[in-house]
């Protein structure tokens, strides 16, 4: 069993991600990110301070709007609007979720799709049903660069999603149904999922429910991915039963040091990119 380690993949992205930094610094261009933080919800406060950390340590300059959870749509958008365009900001993220009073759909269709580094405003979607979005979303753009970074031949394999969120499994079933696997998107209305989980070559849970994938429902011999995230006596545990999974697959990612660390990795390396392919 080989574990795919995002930790040290992620360390390798952002230690390039830095020395671009530093050329575009030569250049008079600090990259800029904005992360719009809506509420006190812990989880939320966690990943944006992980998230400036990260920005901090490539040299990133980044900028929290911490805003109330009565806040209104028209107050929020009205701050999007406001960073679209300040030409200091090269990327701008919504941490989600949004509090229910406030529509996430228009949101996201205020921000200005070249600085959409989530890559979740309507005309990144559309593109990448075609392959060739500005943006990739950063958790599956990370999953997909976990498979290239170890040779994992994804070409006519039999793939399994688990969740079909916007976030995770939606677009990961289409940037791994344009590198030509066969892919199978399952929800919670699926029936008889362990039948369909233990014949994927690849395996990707994406819910949040710990102990989800059992050692009963995978092939031996496949690649499991867990994006799943949750906490157990005080432990970060993902989806897949990783004691006994591991004893029977190629492939596995560990929770935590998987695909998380992944996540905020490509999170940087779109918001380079923006500036290198925007015109910024």
């Amino acid at each position: 069993m080989v574990l795919l380690d995002g930790k040290l993949l992620a360390k390798k992205i952002r230690d390039e991600i830095k020395k671009r930094v530093a050329d575009l610094k030569k250049d008079g261009i600090i990259p800029g990110l904005a992360v719009i933080l809506v509420g006190d919800n812990p989880a939320s406060q966690l990943y944006v301070n992980m998230k400036t950390k990260a920005c901090e340590d490539v040299g990133i300059y980044s900028i929290n709007h911490r805003m109330p959870f009565e806040v209104s749509e028209t107050e929020l958008i009205n701050v999007i609007k406001m960073l679209n365009n300040n030409p200091m900001v090269h990327g701008i993220l919504v941490q989600l979720p949004l509090p229910a009073h406030i529509k996430e759909e228009n949101v996201i269709e205020a921000i200005d799709y070249k600085k959409d580094i989530d890559g979740f405003h309507p005309y990144n979607v559309g593109k990448l049903l075609r392959g060739n979005p500005l943006f990739y979303p950063c958790t599956p753009y990370g999953i997909m660069k976990l498979f290239e970074e170890y040779n994992i031949e994804l070409k006519g394999k039999d793939v399994v999603i688990v969740g079909a969120g916007n976030i995770t499994g939606k677009p990961l079933a289409s940037m791994l149904t344009n590198e030509f696997a066969t892919v199978q998107l399952c929800h919670v209305h699926t029936k008889e999922l362990q039948e369909k989980t233990k014949r994927a070559d690849i395996l990707i849970s994406a819910v949040g429910r710990p102990g989800l994938i059992g050692e009963d429902m995978v092939k031996e011999k496949s690649v499991i991915v867990d994006v799943g995230i949750s906490r157990v006596n005080n432990k970060v545990v993902g989806d897949v039963d990783f004691e006994n999974v591991a004893k029977k697959v190629s492939y596995i990612t560990p929770v935590p040091g998987g695909v998380g660390p992944m996540t905020i990795a490509m999170l940087l390396y779109n918001t380079v990119k923006a500036i290198e392919t925007s015109g910024f």
